[in-house]
């Protein structure tokens, strides 16, 4: 496994958070649209995201106790230089994918088409 992405795999979904927080905020987007989204993709209940929050879980973690949206193998695209449909290692696709949500999010599209219905 590449070094770099064990590196990401071990960073807190704590310590990425707030800086997803503010990409959203900045472009004109809530909280709370960030939430559904992220639980769209997780499967967390809005309690359950917040409880990852607080123990401070990585994302290697994090992903592992999520039940991804059957949808998720829609999300496609570029992210980070890398197609998110074509990633070999399944975690940082996960990752990658909720990167991808957030990044739409923040561009303005539409909370339906994000979640891929």
């Amino acid at each position: 496994m590449n070094k770099n992405n064990e590196r990401v795999f071990k960073m807190s979904f704590a310590s990425v958070y707030p800086h997803y927080v503010k990409k959203v905020e900045t472009k004109g987007r809530t909280v709370a649209e960030l939430h559904e989204v992220i639980c769209w993709l997780t499967g967390y209940s809005q309690k359950e995201l917040q409880k990852q929050i607080d123990k401070k879980v990585d994302l290697e973690t994090f992903f592992a106790e999520a039940k991804l949206n059957p949808n998720a193998s829609k999300i496609t695209g570029v992210i980070c230089g890398y197609r998110v449909e074509e990633m070999e290692d399944k975690l940082m696709q996960k990752i990658r994918y909720m990167d991808k949500i957030i990044d739409e999010l923040a561009k303005g599209k539409a909370i339906e088409k994000i979640l891929r219905s």
